[in-house]
């Protein structure tokens, strides 16, 4: 949590978004009434063992699985929406505790966040998924290694399915300081749709010398 939102919350401190017990913005006893999916290809959303992507999907996929929280709705959306569009970065911790719920990684594994935007990180002040990646590093002692930006600066949100597939085909480069040759990697995001991008970030990881790369989300949209 930053500074400015640990202020806030001293003025004003977080109510549980289902009970309205004071301190955060979901107690530990209403986190479990989050909707859990179940375990399927982010791909194809058939049926698979631990969120691995199905064979069919490994095809055109190299993402190895990609572990997802919640559909994106109700008080998952709700959690998104207040981490996005209201500076509530505790919201951050809370996905966060949920990411660990469901998934423990090796203790080799490397987090690495899907970078936001610029100008999205600039209308916000931080940017959400490099907040959700350090929260659950720390929740599971694994490493957080900023090593992927943006190499272009559209965000997203509002795009036609033609302009994202267009925009994503070189949409990211590793930082020329990080090595990560013979990594086991694990992207972190707080929402997906098709996949398009985790896919694209995987790519760009694999042919940076890493050796596998997985994902996790907080909702599916």
């Amino acid at each position: 949590m930053s500074l400015l939102d640990t202020f806030i919350g001293w003025l004003a401190p977080h109510v549980c978004l289902v009970c309205a017990q004071e301190g955060s913005l979901l107690c530990s006893a209403c986190q479990k009434t989050i909707t859990v999916l179940p375990s399927t290809c982010f791909s194809c959303q058939k049926a698979t063992t631990n969120y691995q992507t199905c064979p069919d999907c490994k095809k055109q996929s190299q993402l190895k699985a990609v572990w997802r929280v919640a559909p994106y709705s109700g008080l998952a959306k709700e959690l998104v929406w207040r981490l996005k569009f209201t500076g509530a970065q505790q919201a951050a911790r809370v996905m966060a505790q949920a990411f660990a719920a469901l998934y423990q990684p090796p203790a080799t594994t490397i987090v690495v966040p899907l970078p936001t935007a610029t100008s999205r990180v600039r209308q916000r002040g931080y940017d959400q998924a490099a907040l959700l990646a350090r929260n659950y590093s720390k929740l599971t002692g694994l490493s957080c290694l900023p090593c992927l930006a943006r190499v272009g600066q559209q965000h997203q949100r509002g795009a036609s399915r033609q302009q994202r597939l267009e925009q994503l085909q070189r949409a990211y480069r590793v930082k020329r300081r990080f090595s990560l040759a013979g990594a086991s990697v694990l992207l972190v995001d707080d929402v997906t749709t098709t996949g398009a991008s985790l896919r694209a970030a995987a790519d760009t990881l694999l042919r940076a010398g890493a050796t596998q790369v997985s994902a996790i989300v907080f909702a599916q949209a």
